[in-house]
């Protein structure tokens, strides 16, 4: 275990070598001096309260948000500690917060493997689809295992979770896609703030007791929207009533983990509902209305407004009269196969705007005048740049918010995960194009390069959304610190859980009240009935005759 502060973070990227560690390096200074000198959240804390923090991030790009409000609580007096392991993709010291390092049983050619399938699985290939299919579901295992080691190492590490339960922290912030910090919290009796975009099977909204009614809330996966027909409602019910299994199934271990870490009987959504707060990276201009909890937050965007100008050298170079192209593919994609970097330099090399390209891989000896490759660019700061035209992007949740902000068109190449939601629902509010990475051709992008440079619809379509989306009391960032701040000061927010969480499915559809209710009506309509047939034989006697002549 090392306690790192911020004294340490250019000593220790001193001794990596590479492309990657070298951007790594690069996108943490920018991001301390961007906090250094912003001053969009530039207010003092809330209160003369300062507490103690600790955040358990999850790595990639959920690190983005948890960093920004990590550096903000430490920039405003609050002592913050994030507990990191010592091999990761992104996350690192930084200025306003110290690092707690843990151990972990792989090394820095593991994380490069797990990265590098993204590449593979973008070559083409005339494999079969079986084959492609199990390449890519033994990508997802050994994605879920690097997970499973990461938490397994910090949570049975006890003497850094006995050192941790000695720093009288206030409060836990992390993100319950990777419940570790859900579990750290509950073990040390402290309340959880979430940082998170959401849980496959709708595990957060589950667990934080919001109602979700299947007839008008489309499934995550179901590419519904919310005005369903009557076969999609059929459809998007089932779903709703597999979600709790598939949930269990995708969370098993982690039970089992909290099993053994607590030494009780729980399970992982029975641990996120003693959450705090939840801290939703979404908008309701990108999702469709329902309903939210009191204690649901909606923070996204929350990395928007944490900019700096960009260095004089990048200025220069991206000044001109038909302005320029951002292009990145996120964390885990920075580097292309061969015939895919062709295709896109191809396409480049035929339209008269500039290229910034976030390239990690060997720069081909082909490259146009006009892109520049770099193995890290400030995203955002380009993005607000008033010459940026145009973002392709695998519409990762902070790269769409980014260019929302800025409003600047969109040309999503979506992965996997939630990217092919957010960029359909960016697409069909008018503020970009979808093109598909695997099969991408020269003509297809620049098809889709041309629709968002030359067609004003899609500028217009994304300057209503970013109106809409911007026109807040509150930004995202000050907003998140806000209830961070509020549940370290009152050690929860109880008084905002709903009692719903407590309740058994019986209870909460009332189906006991409803069977109740029912015997009631049917046995008065029985007794009806009776009383009925009485008056009837005594009002009737010829009734009565006929019956005794028969007898």
């Amino acid at each position: 275990m090392q306690v790192n502060g911020a004294d340490k973070t250019s000593r220790s990227a001193a001794g990596k070598s590479g492309p990657e560690e070298k951007a790594k390096t690069e996108e943490a200074e920018a991001s301390d001096t961007i906090f250094a000198n912003d001053t969009a959240s530039s207010s003092s804390s809330s209160s003369s309260y300062l507490g103690n923090l600790l955040v358990v991030p999850m790595d990639g790009s959920h690190w983005v948000g948890m960093k920004a409000i990590a550096q903000e609580m430490g920039r405003r007096g609050h002592r913050v500690t994030v507990v990191i392991p010592e091999v990761s993709i992104r996350m690192g010291p930084g200025k306003y917060y110290d690092t707690e390092i843990h151990p972990v049983p792989y090394d820095r050619a593991y994380i490069d493997s797990v990265a590098s399938a993204h590449k593979d699985m973008m070559q083409k290939s005339s494999q079969s689809f079986m084959v492609r299919t199990k390449k890519r579901f033994s990508h997802i295992l050994k994605v879920i295992d690097l997970i499973h080691g990461t938490a397994e190492s910090l949570l049975f590490n006890d003497s850094l979770i006995s050192h941790l339960a000695q720093q009288g922290f206030d409060a836990v912030l992390t993100d319950p896609m990777v419940p570790t910090g859900s579990l750290i919290a509950r073990k040390l009796g402290i309340p959880t703030i979430n940082l998170l975009r959401g849980i496959p099977f709708s595990l957060d909204v589950n667990s934080a007791g919001c109602p979700s009614p299947p007839s008008y809330v489309p499934r995550f996966f179901t590419g519904y929207s919310d005005k369903m027909s009557f076969k999609e409602r059929v459809v998007n019910t089932l779903v709703t009533l597999l979600e709790p299994l598939l949930s269990r199934l995708l969370y098993w271990r982690f039970d089992q983990m909290a099993y053994q870490f607590l030494g009780e009987e729980v399970g992982v959504a029975e641990v996120l509902s003693d959450s705090a707060i939840w801290l939703l990276r979404i908008d309701l201009i990108l999702e469709f209305p329902r309903p939210l909890m009191p204690n649901m937050v909606l923070v996204g965007g929350i990395n928007c407004n944490v900019r700096n100008p960009l260095p004089e050298d990048l200025e220069s170079w991206v000044s001109g009269e038909f302005g320029f192209v951002v292009f990145t593919l996120g964390t885990m994609v920075s580097d292309l196969p061969e015939e895919k970097t062709s295709i896109f330099l191809e396409a480049f090399r035929q339209i008269p705007q500039k290229v910034i390209w976030r390239y990690t891989g060997q720069v081909p000896d082909n490259v146009p005048e006009n892109v520049k490759m770099m193995g890290w660019v400030p995203q955002n700061d380009l993005l607000a740049h008033p010459g940026a035209r145009a973002f392709i992007t695998h519409a990762g949740s902070h790269g769409i918010f980014e260019g929302l902000c800025h409003a600047v068109p969109m040309v999503m190449m979506p992965i996997g995960a939630d990217q092919h939601h957010n960029a359909q629902r960016l697409a069909d509010k008018g503020a970009g194009v979808v093109v598909d990475i695997f099969s991408i051709t020269t003509e297809s992008l620049l098809q889709g390069l041309n629709e968002v440079l030359h067609d004003v619809r899609y500028k217009e379509d994304v300057q209503k959304l970013s109106a809409l989306h911007k026109d807040r009391p509150v930004e995202p960032l000050d907003l998140s610190v806000y209830w961070t701040e509020y549940v370290m000061r009152h050690k929860g927010a109880k008084h905002l859980k709903p009692a719903g969480i407590d309740l058994n499915w019986i209870q909460y559809f009332c189906l006991d009240v409803i069977a109740l209710l029912a015997s009631v009506v049917l046995l008065f309509g029985i007794l009806i009935v009776k009383c009925m047939k009485l008056c009837f034989r005594k009002l009737n006697p010829r009734s009565s005759c006929y019956k005794k002549k028969a007898e």
